[in-house]
């Protein structure tokens, strides 16, 4: 029991740091600050279960579908990098804070939304899927199968309701403190951005090298 226990523990850390919902909140924020909050909980609800779903699907499947497809897990983290980085920018300079969406398009900019960035690679992105992969591989009979299982659940959980509480944190803040969030975060993003191409990278390099 102890050892599920310490594993359990060892998952749920791993992966709220990874998944990083604080981090995730700015972005939301802005992406659906002209939402109602409607939408707003439809686009968190739905960006969490893709997330949980892809994480699960990885932890069975991961390394049979990196052999099948031929994908490095660096290469992932290279990607997810870029992707990162130019969403950091967007940030630094509020322009995702621009986006205006039409009301007969509001229906498809929360499926587009939710899905990609929000799911993959905000919530979903290349350390989470590594370490669904990872964990799974440690793992020691039904036990500690359901204990990662359980351990994502609840990360997913606290996404989702850090998700929801950031409408409140709009309005507290407003638009002039949103902005400067905004762009705070965004140097963050880039900096993570950056750590993710180059950990992704190096690995290739070597390999070419030798």
């Amino acid at each position: 029991m102890n050892e599920i226990l310490t594993f359990a523990l060892l998952t749920f850390t791993s992966f709220f740091t990874l998944i990083n919902p604080l981090g995730t909140m700015p972005i939301f924020m802005t992406m659906t600050a002209d939402l109602e909050h409607e939408n707003r909980v439809k686009i968190a609800k739905k960006a969490v279960l893709v997330a949980f779903i892809t994480i699960i699907v990885f932890a069975f499947s991961g390394q049979l579908l990196f052999k099948f497809f031929g994908i490095s897990v660096n290469s992932f983290r290279i990607v997810g990098g870029i992707i990162f980085f130019l969403m950091g920018m967007d940030m630094l300079h509020a322009r995702l804070g621009k986006v205006k969406v039409k009301e007969s398009e509001v229906k498809k900019y929360v499926n587009d939304i939710s899905i990609a960035p929000l799911a993959i690679p905000m919530i979903c992105g290349p350390g989470a899927i590594t370490n669904a992969i990872v964990l799974m591989e440690d793992t020691k009979g039904i036990g500690t199968m359901v204990a990662l299982f359980v351990a994502v659940f609840l990360v997913m959980l606290l996404t989702y309701l850090i998700l929801i509480s950031s409408t409140k944190i709009i309005k507290f803040l407003g638009e002039t403190g949103n902005n400067v969030m905004m762009r705070l975060m965004g140097l963050i993003v880039m900096v993570i951005a950056v750590e993710f191409f180059f950990s992704g990278l190096k690995p290739i390099i070597i390999e070419i090298i030798k």
